[in-house]
């Protein structure tokens, strides 16, 4: 049962949110071709594709390459490709958890950064409206100890009270 609603429209900002930032790091994959698959697939449903098996699977390939990243960038970077196919099937349910799909990637890509606060204020600048309008229907980030963890607060943080 959905807590509230999620049109493809909004789905599809989220998942350009993500595409964009994991298309950054994409070259930190080691050249495994699953994270580019999964990149594809969601630049596709942000592209008005239907959303579809494609995007699931891609995902949990991406995340396995992840999984077995020789490289911690390399396992980041996965993850970020992953995290953006998975966009087109963000949950509609009032868990803080679901905020991680929305700015992991985001984050991911700030810690991969010679200035994390510079890369937060650019993703800041850089997001539809839209995206500050779906995160506000979740409750806030949670609160982690990881370098990643906080990086999302902060840029959570920033996007509720943007625009």
């Amino acid at each position: 049962m959905a807590d509230f609603d999620l049109t493809l429209d909004e789905l599809r900002v989220v998942a350009r949110f993500a595409a964009e930032d994991a298309q950054e790091v994409l070259p930190l994959t080691d050249d495994d071709p699953r994270p580019r698959a999964a990149l594809a697939a969601a630049w596709e449903f942000v592209q008005g594709a239907p959303r579809t098996r494609l995007q699931r699977v891609t995902s949990l390939d991406a995340h396995r390459a992840a999984a077995e990243a020789t490289s911690e960038p390399a396992r980041l970077a996965a993850r970020c490709a992953g995290d953006a196919a998975a966009a087109a099937y963000l949950h509609p349910l009032f868990q803080a958890t679901q905020v991680g799909h929305i700015l992991r990637a985001s984050a991911t890509v700030a810690s991969l950064s010679d200035d994390p606060e510079a890369r937060l204020a650019r993703s800041v600048a850089c997001a539809d409206p839209v995206l500050a309008d779906v995160l506000r229907r979740y409750p806030p980030a949670p609160t982690g100890s990881s370098r990643i963890a906080r990086l999302m607060s902060a840029l959570d943080a920033e996007l509720r009270t943007a625009r």
